[in-house]
């Protein structure tokens, strides 16, 4: 099969890999009909993060299921499938509390790289979630949103305890970002406020649901907020960057007691013990246990109450995932998705 491998920064190449193959019998081998480059992706493409020899990519999935093992149960040939960037059992303790993505027994899709035509998912019973029947041609690009990026900004909404009549503020306009945006329209939200300096992505916001940009940053970015709640800050505020700076700002952004999502992936952050101390914040987050919201999400989008699909402003063949990543790279793309 065909698949994307990160050889060294800034080099990504499509070369022809070993096809997948039933290794438990708790597998399923899917074909996958489509994928996507991630803003995590991006910090090892960058060199921020070590590359250890060549590396397969992609951790965002959605496809048919050609084969399983033979413990698989629910999971069956023919159905489309999505799933979350860790691979849960969906049984222990931990995953029955709704945090699958802390399973005992969690495994990393990004190691196995689904940037591909084909890809072994573990723990498949409790890792896949299957559509209702095939879906049409233009559900695809949503349900494929729904395996990490809409999964995490939903989460991100969650643990920011997002309710019916409050203020939200979303710091990070990335693909997260904003699908926290829509998560936190669909669950009530009276006024969200999206901070964002870049004007191609204000539209994608409001259509989303923002009632508000704010394009400042850092400490203006915050004055801003305060301004407009009154001096208060926002009931809820969605992390979705991973730098000090952006977890700051969140965190700034809040009015006391309320509380603050963080699952941007966090870089060299660093939290000053007194100023939380005496913000009286909330703070709730790490990976999105997409899992638990794959359900419900599923739902929505074959039911077209939403379509997160949006998203994807760049459509490529997978041959050039390496264009893909230099045009989320250069600003270019909010997110590439890319058919195998």
């Amino acid at each position: 099969m065909r698949g994307a491998i990160l050889y060294a920064r800034r080099d990504i190449r499509v070369e022809q890999r070993e096809d997948p193959a039933i290794e438990q019998p708790t597998d399923a081998v899917i074909r996958v009909a489509a994928t996507c480059v991630c803003g995590s992706d991006l910090w090892p493409y960058r060199g921020i993060e070590p590359v250890d020899g060549p590396a397969p990519m992609g951790h965002e999935y959605a496809g048919i299921v050609e084969e399983v093992g033979r413990d698989v149960r629910t999971i069956k040939l023919g159905q489309f499938v999505i799933g979350s960037f860790f691979a849960s059992d969906n049984t222990c303790e931990i995953c029955r509390a709704g945090y699958q993505s802390s399973c005992v027994h969690r495994e990393p899709i990004g190691s196995i790289g689904t940037q591909a035509e084909l890809a072994r998912i573990p723990l498949a019973d409790g890792t896949l979630v299957a559509t209702p029947e095939v879906p049409s041609e233009d559900l695809v690009p949503s349900l494929l949103a729904a395996s990490d990026v809409l999964g995490t900004g939903w989460f991100g909404a969650a643990a920011a305890d997002v309710q019916p009549g409050k203020v939200v503020a979303v710091v990070g306009d990335g693909a997260v970002g904003l699908l926290a945006v829509l998560a936190a329209s669909h669950l009530g939200a009276e006024r969200i406020i999206a901070m964002s300096r870049h004007e191609p992505r204000h539209k994608l916001a409001l259509e989303f649901g923002a009632t508000d940009i704010v394009t400042e940053r850092g400490d203006d970015g915050v004055a801003a907020i305060k301004e407009l709640t009154g001096g208060l800050g926002a009931h809820s505020v969605i992390e979705a960057v991973g730098t000090q700076e952006s977890m700051m700002q969140a965190i700034r952004s809040a009015r006391p007691g309320g509380h603050i999502g963080y699952v941007g992936v966090a870089h060299d952050v660093e939290l000053p013990g007194q100023e939380l101390f005496f913000s009286h914040v909330h703070l709730h987050g790490g990976p999105a246990p997409v899992r638990r919201f794959l359900p419900e999400l599923i739902e929505l989008i074959c039911t077209r109450a939403i379509d997160p699909g949006q998203v994807f402003d760049l459509t490529l063949p997978l041959d050039q995932a390496a264009e893909g990543y230099r045009a989320m790279d250069e600003r270019r793309a909010i997110k590439t998705l890319l058919r195998p």
